[in-house]
């Protein structure tokens, strides 16, 4: 493996860990808590933290493994465009966005029971921004910043 891919892939596994680390940190500390997609925007992270330790581990098929990791953090950036989007109204939430079960055949204990349980956080409901903008379109940017150096990382492999 290259030195640079190394340094490179290093500086993706600390970022993909501090990335999780402060979610993690602003929902059960701050007590923000995350909607469906601000978990799923979380995935990318998770398997780059796996399959980048894994490049380190089996010493082989690192373009192989990187492009995997360049699909996720691509996947990603799509996630959190979408997100960005359903904030700013440009598009309507969908089924993802809406996990509650149905109210259809519920007996009125079941009814009680789901309205004292927590209501499931709205995607278009921003409540935790740094420096004025929603994690989403943070993590939009990070996430095309982090494919464009997935790319670089692919390319350094066919060099000899």
């Amino acid at each position: 493996m290259l030195s640079n891919n190394k340094l490179i892939l290093n500086c993706i596994l600390a970022f993909s860990f501090l990335s999780l680390a402060i979610a993690y940190f602003i929902q059960y500390v701050l007590r923000h808590e995350p909607c469906n997609l601000c978990l799923i925007e979380r995935i990318p992270y998770l398997a780059s933290l796996i399959l980048v330790s894994l490049i380190f581990i089996i010493n082989k098929f690192e373009k192989v493994i990187s492009c995997i990791v360049l699909l996720f953090f691509i996947f990603g950036s799509v996630v959190s465009f979408y997100h960005v989007g359903i904030e700013q109204e440009f598009f309507s939430e969908s089924f993802v966005c809406d996990l509650s079960p149905s109210n259809e055949d519920m007996s009125k204990e079941d009814l009680l029971k789901q309205l004292q349980n927590k209501t499931p956080i709205s995607c278009k409901d921003v409540t935790f921004k740094f420096f004025g903008l929603s994690l989403a379109t943070i993590n939009t940017v990070i996430s095309i910043l982090l494919s464009g150096i997935m790319v670089r990382v692919i390319k350094n492999y066919g060099k000899n």
